[in-house]
């Protein structure tokens, strides 16, 4: 009976051993555990867990359904766009056309479909590279999503939005759906006539063909399960944000594919499964929160995260060499396992405690924690606001943390989440959208954790106070200053922030109603350039290519409109005057050489100092205002010398 008990037990660990060697994910996914639980003890939580769930739960969908096409050796960039342009399909319908919701689901499933079914039919009739099939629809997806939401995000029904809820009150829905979605992707790969054509055709699509497998019409079909994982994943991030965002899950196919990679796949195709899919999804996942929790700088994390993710498939491309290599006892395949295995889990670690030790800033007990989520810094004016909120909290002896969303609310939302999770003592949130961040908003204040707005306010949600100066007056101030610079006459040009966000939709409303008191003005053209410098260039060179005769200029940053001073060149500030918005450093040097007419200066520094301050107000439980205006102003050649900022 002992000798049994002991054979079994032997049996088990030599089972738990082998699914290790094997595994490579697997073992780096424990490795991340340990190492980012013994590194910050807010990682081995019940709720940041759950948060770490969620989190991988949209990658996840996305990617089981890029397994099947990374399977049969093709490719699809698409994902990420058919995902956003699913859920806007579904809000379009239900909201704005009172199609009933069930319905609007369906509608929804059917264009992840059919966006497949087009990628399927370029590449098998078509005989277009997957590559470039599924680039081209990644942009039409994506400009239909804009062009059925014009740019702005769309409520999501109630009755589907509970898809972002928990059951219980602790089990969150998004995780049942990751894991139900991953259930099908696994029956459909080991044990359907399709998944087995799957693997067949990534083997050798030739020799597929040869033994009469009808490869094109399979082609089809896995390109439109691809879409219509997409279109679950879509729905399910955009009930997370309460709202269906036209430029929601911008770069996840990225990290879909990398999560299909890291899980054991080949690019070659012919290999993968969709528990290593899971595995990816959740290394990607674990990284991010756990760097998030070590307040590790915002830059630093992308530079972690792609070094880990490169480490991950060549250490695990070692280990499977290795245990392929035939040698003459037999054994030495096994040991070759080990030592790639052990390779992996070593460098891992290494790597983790390394990148860690020496990139994050720790925090001294008896500080007060605040968490500050930027929109971008891939902006000066935010990178103002980042350095203002730095300076007051060094003054105010405050440990704070900032993290940067890219531009992206769904990644802004799982910021919050881990912010929340760890127990700070308030939250400073530039939302990336003012609809998106209400959720999270909500789970802070659920958790008793106070939220100051930053910037731009949170709509459905309550915060403690919001600071901001107020864009749609300082659209009116730049359309005044434009109207009255050209004497109430003459041809302008706008250029847009990003579609899709509140600040843009906010400063083209000031525009708008500013320009009314000016019916001499007439806009010839509205363009977004993203708030962006290069776009701006790109924008505005085009527009003057239609637009010759353009008298003025009018950029929702000040960015795009020294993309646009590049453009006009020595017509800028002489013939053409160009007004910017936000007051940055480089801004006001245009101002000061005359080649920016003026800037809506907002005082960026001091927005990020008032914020860190009244924060800390509130985590003291003092008395703060609902809101806090820091007052914009229209900067020139004649009064630069004098602003501050």
């Amino acid at each position: 009976m002992a000798t049994d008990t002991l054979k079994n037990s032997s049996t088990g660990a030599a089972g738990v051993r082998r699914l290790l060697l094997d595994n490579g994910a697997l073992t780096a996914l424990i490795v991340l555990v340990i190492a980012m639980s013994a590194l910050s003890g807010d990682f081995l939580t019940t709720d940041n867990l759950l948060n770490v769930g969620v989190q991988a739960a949209v990658t996840a969908i996305l990617a089981f359904g890029a397994t099947f096409v990374i399977v049969s050796a093709g490719i699809d960039l698409s994902v990420g766009s058919v995902a956003a342009l699913s859920a806007t399909v579904l809000a379009w319908s239900a909201t704005s056309h009172g199609v009933p919701v069930f319905l609007a689901v369906v509608l929804a499933v059917a264009t992840g479909i059919v966006a497949g079914l087009v990628n399927g039919f370029l590449i098998a009739y078509g005989k277009l590279p997957s590559f470039i099939a599924t680039l081209a629809m990644l942009s039409v997806g994506r400009g239909l999503a804009l062009v059925i939401s014009g740019g702005s995000p769309i409520a999501f029904p109630d009755s589907v939005s509970h898809l972002g809820d928990t059951l219980g009150g602790w089990l969150p829905v998004p995780v049942l759906v990751m894991i139900l979605m991953g259930l099908i992707a696994a029956f459909v790969l080991g044990r359907t006539y399709i998944g087995r054509s799957m693997y067949a055709i990534g083997g050798n699509e030739e020799a597929a063909r040869l033994s009469g497998l009808r490869v094109n019409k399979q082609k089809l079909a896995i390109y439109a399960l691809s879409g219509l994982f997409a279109a679950v994943a879509g729905i399910v991030l955009a009930a997370r944000l309460s709202s269906a965002q036209p430029q929601a899950a911008n770069g996840y196919e990225l990290d879909a594919i990398a999560a299909v990679v890291i899980g054991g796949a080949s690019l070659a195709g012919g290999t993968g499964k969709a528990s290593g899919t899971l595995i990816g999804a959740l290394i990607l996942a674990v990284l991010r929160n756990g760097l998030n929790l070590l307040n590790v700088s915002a830059f630093w994390q992308q530079v972690v995260i792609g070094v880990v993710i490169a480490l991950a498939v060549l250490l695990d491309t070692v280990r499977r060499k290795a245990g392929a290599t035939p040698v003459a006892a037999g054994a030495g395949g096994g040991k070759g396992r080990q030592a790639g295995t052990y390779a992996l889990a070593a460098v891992f670690t290494v790597a983790l405690v390394a990148a860690t030790s020496l990139l994050h800033t720790g925090s001294a007990s008896g500080k007060p924690k605040i968490g500050l989520s930027l929109s971008t810094l891939n902006n000066p004016f935010f990178v103002q606001i980042r350095a203002g909120a730095q300076a007051e909290a060094r003054k105010q002896g405050v440990d704070l943390t900032v993290t940067d969303a890219q531009n992206d609310a769904s990644q802004q939302a799982n910021q919050l989440q881990n912010f929340t999770s760890s127990g700070l003592g308030a939250i400073i949130v530039n939302p990336v959208d003012s609809d998106a961040a209400s959720n999270s908003v909500k789970s802070a204040d659920k958790a008793g954790i106070p939220v100051v707005a930053v910037d731009r306010g949170v709509n459905n949600a309550t915060t403690a106070t919001l600071v901001a100066s107020d864009n749609v007056a300082g659209g009116e101030l730049a359309a005044k200053t434009i109207a009255e610079k050209l004497g109430g006459h003459g041809k302008i040009v706008i250029l847009q922030g990003q579609a899709g966000t509140s600040a843009a939709r906010e400063r083209a409303q000031g525009f708008a109603d500013g320009l009314k008191a000016y019916p001499g003005i007439q806009v010839v053209a509205q363009q977004p350039a993203d708030f962006d410098r290069t776009k701006g260039l790109d924008v505005m060179s085009n527009l003057l290519q239609a637009h010759p005769d353009v008298q003025g200029v009018i950029a929702a940053n000040d960015e795009m409109a020294l993309g646009a001073i590049k453009a006009l060149g020595s017509k800028a500030g002489s013939s053409v005057p160009v007004v910017g918005f936000d007051g940055t450093p480089d801004g006001l040097t245009a101002v000061k050489n005359g080649t920016l007419y003026a800037s809506v200066a907002q005082q960026p520094s001091q927005l990020g100092k008032i914020a860190v301050d009244n924060a800390l107000k509130a985590v003291k439980d003092q008395r703060i205002p609902s809101a806090i205006k820091v007052p914009v102003k229209v900067v020139t050649k004649d009064n630069v010398a004098g602003f501050t900022g």
